[in-house]
C-alpha cells in the first residue's frame, strides 16, 4: 500500500424523488431564518418555486448567475443579499449558480443550501472560480462549501439530453482525474470508480429516454459520488485546460470538458497506467490506453459535439491554451509538455479520436 491521507468533508446530503419539498425542513436543520434563493435568468421559474415552498422565509429571488462567475456579478449579488438581510443562500441550478453561492460564502461566511439541476458536481466541493479579464482563477476553502445538499432526481427531467450528456461527462472528468491525483487515496478511488461505472451505464438512458426515472436517479448518483471525488483531491491536466478554455475564450463548461476528456485521459496514459486501468474497467475494458478511445466513443454515442471548433474554439486557441496552461502548470502524471499539449488541442479542435 501507497500511504495517504483522507479528509472527509463535512456535508449533509439528502437524496430522493421529491425531496426539494423538504427545503423549509432543511433550513431548520441549518438554522436559518431568510434565504436569498440564487438561480439563472434561465432558471427563475425554480427560484420562483423555491420561493413558494419556503414562504416568508423566502428573502428574494436573485436570478442573475452566469458562467465561469465573473466577479462584477459576484459583487451585486453580495450586495443584494445584505440589502435583503438574508442569513443563507439556496442555490438552485447548475455549476454558474452554485459558484455563484460560493462567491457570496467566500466573503460572507453565508451558508449555502444547494439544490443541483445537473451532474457538474460542484456542490460537493470547496472550490470556487471567479473570472476577471479573462482569466479564471480558482481557489479552495471551506467556507464555500455548501452546508446541505438536496439531490432530487425530479428536478432533472427537464433537463435537454444534449445539456445532460455534457453535464454528466464533466461529472465524469472529476471521477477520472481523481484516480490520479497527486493525492489519491483508496476510498476516493473506490468512489471514481463507482461513479464512473454509473455515469457510462445511464447516461445512454438518459439520452434514449430523458423521463427514464431510475437512469436519471444513477446518473445523479454518479454525479454526487464524482463532486466528492472534486471536493477531495486535486486535480490535474484536464481541468487546468478546461478552466483556460473556459476563463479565456468563454467556452460552454460542461460541453468543453466532454470534448477534451477523452484527449487529457490518453495524455496520461502512460504515466498514470494502473490508476486509469480501474477507468478502463468501468468503461468495459481492461487497458489504461482504452479510456480515451472509450471515453471518445460515449461521447459519440451521447451526440456531444466531436470539436472544440463545434463549441467556439477559435482556429489559434490550442495553441494560446497550451501557452496559458503550461505557464502555471496544475500537478499531472506526465509532466505539462507544449508542443504536446497544443497537437492534443489540435486534434481535440478539429474532432478527431485520441491518439
Amino acid at each position: 500500500m501507497n500511504p495517504f491521507i483522507y479528509q472527509g468533508l463535512a456535508s449533509r446530503v439528502v437524496f430522493g424523488w421529491g425531496k426539494l419539498d423538504s427545503l423549509a425542513e432543511e433550513l431548520d436543520t441549518l438554522g436559518a431564518r431568510r434565504a436569498l434563493i440564487l438561480t439563472t435568468p434561465e432558471q427563475r421559474h425554480l427560484g420562483e418555486r423555491v420561493a413558494g415552498i419556503l414562504g416568508e422565509r423566502a428573502a428574494g429571488v436573485y436570478p442573475q448567475a452566469v458562467m465561469h462567475v465573473p466577479v462584477e456579478v459576484a459583487r451585486a449579488a453580495r450586495e443584494e443579499a445584505a440589502r435583503l438581510g438574508a442569513d443563507c443562500c439556496v442555490a438552485i441550478g447548475g455549476g454558474s449558480t452554485i459558484g455563484l453561492g460560493k462567491a457570496i460564502a467566500l466573503e460572507s461566511g453565508l451558508p449555502i443550501l444547494a439544490v443541483p439541476t445537473t451532474y457538474a458536481g460542484s456542490e460537493m466541493t470547496p472550490i470556487y472560480g471567479l473570472t476577471e479579464n479573462r482569466l479564471k482563477k480558482t481557489g479552495r476553502d471551506i467556507r464555500v462549501l455548501p452546508k446541505t445538499v438536496v439531490y432530487d432526481p425530479q428536478l432533472t427531467l427537464s433537463l435537454p439530453t444534449a445539456i445532460s450528456a455534457c453535464s454528466g461527462m464533466n461529472a465524469m472528468a472529476h471521477a477520472v482525474e481523481a484516480l490520479y491525483a497527486q493525492d489519491a487515496n483508496p476510498i476516493i478511488a473506490l468512489m471514481a470508480e463507482e461513479s464512473i461505472r454509473a455515469l457510462a451505464e445511464a447516461l445512454p438512458g438518459v439520452v434514449a429516454d430523458p423521463q427514464d426515472a431510475e437512469a436519471r436517479s444513477r446518473a445523479l448518483y454518479g454525479a454526487w459520488l464524482a463532486g466528492i471525488c472534486l471536493g477531495s483531491v486535486g486535480m490535474a491536466i484536464h481541468h487546468k485546460l478546461c478552466h483556460t478554455l473556459g476563463g479565456t475564450f468563454n467556452l460552454p463548461h460542461a460541453q468543453a470538458h466532454a470534448v477534451v476528456l477523452p484527449h487529457a485521459a490518453h495524455y496520461n496514459r502512460e504515466a498514470a497506467a494502473e490508476p486509469l486501468r480501474r477507468a478502463a474497467r468501468a468503461l468495459g475494458g481492461q487497458e489504461a490506453s482504452e479510456v480515451g478511445p472509450l471515453l471518445f466513443a460515449l461521447n459519440r454515442k451521447l451526440g456531444i459535439p466531436a470539436s472544440l471548433a463545434e463549441i467556439g474554439l477559435p482556429e489559434e486557441g490550442p495553441a494560446e491554451t497550451a501557452v496559458i496552461a503550461c505557464s502555471s502548470p496544475y500537478y499531472n502524471p506526465r509532466p505539462f509538455e507544449q508542443d504536446a499539449i497544443e497537437a492534443m488541442l489540435v486534434r481535440a479542435w478539429q474532432g478527431l479520436p485520441p491518439a
